[in-house]
């Protein structure tokens, strides 16, 4: 009798979709104990196509989709279908929010195993009274001019009310920290690719990141192990914000914090020029919202490759490349920084492997 599992991944037309389902399908190729079947799910198709994944063309809306679900025999699902910048409409809204409301009601009348959700730490949101660490039990709000994030917040709360309804559904939500990396385009990215960036005048935040590759990592581990529960997941390492805007080479422009909160309307002829940097809400400028990693490490035991600086780092480097280098110099670049990035994680791997054997031969001394 076969153990494929079959693997739903919303949004597969998106940067997110596109490269976990392909680290499924590397992830089995190079472990014989794996047995998956994609199908990737979106309203639109990817750009390329991608080997090893089974395409159907459906919106999160279609009354269908719990039959396909059925049909399928679906084992698990990755809902990866929400933006990382959702526009603030209430046609987006009601695609994302109420898709997925009618993902999860599909889900549990097709009787699938396990629902995996990719969120943000940043449904905390920025407040001057945040705790200096603040972990998964802590309650979700939305700042004042942030509709980035109300759409995840809304998701989040009707999860909350469905585990109760569904109590036999495994549910993992990953709350990550500010996602960085050279293909990675999230709202941070998107602030520090611009040559100057503003600041609010008086205020240094501390700020968690997390490299593109460990968000997808983090992805597979909870697909191939049953976790569920709420996590915060974040690389080690907390760094202010003038870190982050030195070590990537940024000129800051120190603004007036009543200012930020108008849009910069009132700097006049300058507006035109500030608004287009100002892609992080001003509150997340402003104040900090560090999540707690006990979970993470303690429960569920997953561990970043990247330090928070190795992850900025690299990014930094990676735009001075494209920036100055010639292509042929920067894929040669390219082809040596993946190489040592290989070395670390099979390092690591090893590493991982000799503490369990060690955990196992513990285990079987105390029986024995």
């Amino acid at each position: 009798m076969s153990n494929r599992k079959i693997v739903l991944v919303t949004g597969i037309a998106n940067s997110w979709g596109r490269a976990f389902a392909r680290k499924i399908i590397i992830g089995q190729s190079n472990n014989d104990q794996l047995e998956y079947s994609v199908i990737g799910l979106d309203s639109i198709p990817p750009e390329e196509e991608i080997t090893g994944i089974d395409f159907v063309r459906a919106d999160l809306r279609n009354p269908l989709i719990t039959d396909l679900l059925k049909t399928e025999k679906v084992d698990i699902v990755c809902h990866l279908a929400i933006p990382d910048f959702p526009k603030p409409s209430g046609s987006s809204s009601e695609k994302y929010v109420l898709g997925t409301m009618k993902l999860l009601g599909a889900c549990a009348e097709a009787g699938v195993r396990k629902i995996i959700l990719k969120s943000s730490t940043m449904v905390y949101g920025a407040y001057p009274n945040n705790p200096s660490f603040i972990t998964e039990e802590n309650s979700l709000k939305v700042n004042r001019s942030d509709s980035r994030n109300r759409q995840l917040v809304e998701i989040e709360t009707f999860c909350k009310g469905f585990r109760k309804q569904a109590p036999e559904m495994l549910i993992t939500i990953l709350r990550f920290a500010n996602i960085i990396g050279p293909q990675a385009i999230t709202p941070l990215t998107r602030y520090l690719k611009e040559p100057i960036v503003p600041m609010l005048m008086g205020f240094d935040p501390r700020m968690q990141i997390i490299h593109e590759n460990d968000v997808v990592d983090a992805l597979f581990y909870v697909t191939e192990n049953d976790t569920p529960g709420i996590f915060n997941v974040a690389a080690e390492g907390v760094l202010p914000l003038s870190k982050l805007l030195a070590l990537t080479s940024k000129i800051p422009i120190p603004i007036f914090h009543p200012l930020a909160y108008l849009r910069i309307s009132s700097i006049g002829d300058a507006n035109d020029q500030l608004s287009k940097y100002w892609l992080l809400e001003p509150d997340f400028l402003r104040y900090s919202w560090v999540g707690d990693l006990t979970k993470m490490r303690q429960e569920l035991r997953f561990k970043p490759v990247y330090t928070a600086e190795e992850a900025l780092r690299e990014f930094a480097r990676e735009q001075r490349l494209r920036r100055f280098t010639p292509e042929a110099r920067y894929l040669e670049y390219d082809e040596a920084s993946l190489r040592k990035i290989i070395e670390r994680r099979h390092k690591e791997r090893e590493s991982d492997a000799s503490e369990l054997d060690l955990r196992m031969e513990e285990k079987y001394n105390d029986f024995g």
